[in-house]
């Protein structure tokens, strides 16, 4: 078993360099009037080869954790978005080879390493599976959904290439300033990302008790301890002391502990996003336009539709009907509105109106990019602030 998890893990590590190194080449792979076409076109050939490379070798990360597990490895929140982020790259690649167009590298693959990278800062110990995981149709549910969620990530990524090409960074517009937000919540989960990856390293510590249920319970913070737990009690010493509590309507097992993550989050990637503009003295969308000089809007727009058109009925199938069968064999019923539940049908009932206002209404192009920007975003709050902040049946996640 220690063989297999070490096999894993290696395998997922080798999975984030060649997607590192694959997003290197098609950068490559961007046109200017003095770029030789057929370099260009080896480049490409080289950036999916090492992409596809990566995806064998995550590939091989999830067949031997199954086999050192014993069940299929999509139960909590480490093994889950590593899929997610396995299935978007499976869904690029399978659009790339319809459509040929390099530059959705240069966004997708970016995505699937924030993925892997936001996976790994959640535990990933092979633990006992509760009761209610131990379903067939759990793995045929989640397996679903992430791949039909994988396919509508294509869409969010052409979308944004859509949106930073079409808007006009030279003027001051809510369009620009909408956009520029969209891209500065990225900066958000990658500042996470990074300032749990330094305190991981330090081995930082702090643990905390406080009262939860009647009873006195204890956490241990990873992060420096901004906000304490609600009447908590530092444990640690030669900590950095809190400089506040949590509010006291933020309840739930370690309310404290998730609201000091969020500020963290805000500071890092706040911080990365303003020595960005810093640095470039410009917007990161004015920053990223002129790597898509030779986009084609039409293409992108189509890229857009097909990855919902494709998606939205993955989805149905794994986040409606396969989770309503699981969710009877695990709880006796069919829906119940626990928060996953309603959010989940909210991503669909957004989906359905992106593809009856595309076809009913004609909303192509930009307003097209904007819902696919929307989207990404809901599937996104349902994955991280459903899973890790709402209390629900879910929690286990």
């Amino acid at each position: 078993m220690e063989s297999l998890l070490s096999t894993s893990s290696t395998m997922l590590y080798t999975a984030f360099v060649l997607y590192l190194v694959a997003t290197l080449f098609f950068g490559g792979t961007i046109r200017d009037k003095h770029t030789d076409n057929k370099k260009s076109g080896f480049v490409g050939i080289l950036a999916i080869s090492i992409t596809i490379l990566g995806f064998l070798a995550q590939l091989t990360y999830f067949i031997t954790r199954w086999m050192a597990s014993g069940h299929a490895p999509v139960s909590n929140m480490f093994e889950f978005v590593t899929f997610l982020g396995m299935c978007l790259v499976l869904a690029f690649i399978i659009i790339y080879f319809i459509y040929r167009l390099n530059i959705l590298g240069l966004f997708a693959l970016p995505i699937a390493l924030i993925f892997i990278g936001y996976a790994v800062m959640f535990p990933t110990a092979i633990a006992p599976l509760v009761p209610s995981l131990q379903s067939h149709w759990l793995y045929i549910h989640v397996t679903t959904v992430a791949l039909g969620s994988g396919i509508l990530f294509i869409s969010f990524v052409a979308g944004i290439i859509y949106l930073i090409y079409n808007i006009d960074q030279n003027k001051r517009s809510s369009r620009v300033i909408w956009l520029e937000v969209v891209l500065y919540s990225i900066f958000l989960v990658i500042g996470f990302i990074v300032i749990s990856a330094v305190f991981n390293m330090m081995n930082y510590s702090a643990n905390f008790e406080y009262p939860l249920n009647d009873e006195v319970v204890e956490t241990e913070y990873t992060l420096p301890p901004i906000a304490a737990p609600y009447d908590g009690t530092l444990l640690t010493e030669d900590v950095m002391k809190p400089w506040f509590e949590t509010p006291s309507w933020m309840h739930g097992a370690d309310a404290g502990k998730k609201f000091n993550t969020v500020i963290w989050s805000f500071l890092a990637g706040s911080i990365l996003y303003g020595l960005v503009r810093l640095i470039f003295r410009k917007r990161v969308g004015a920053l990223i336009q002129p790597l898509l000089k030779s986009v084609k809007l039409d293409l992108v727009d189509e890229i857009n539709y097909r990855s919902v058109a494709i998606g939205f009925p993955v989805f149905t199938l794994g986040g409606l009907i396969f989770a309503s069968i699981w969710a009877e064999k695990a709880w006796g019923r069919f829906w119940g509105w626990d928060p996953k539940e309603v959010w989940a049908l909210v991503t669909w009932f957004f989906y359905a109106a992106y593809l009856h206002l595309r076809l009913s209404r004609g909303w192509h192009g930009e307003k097209s990019a904007w819902l696919a920007v929307i989207g990404f975003g809901i599937i996104m709050f349902n994955l991280i602030v459903v899973n890790l902040v709402l209390a629900g049946l879910h929690s286990y996640a």
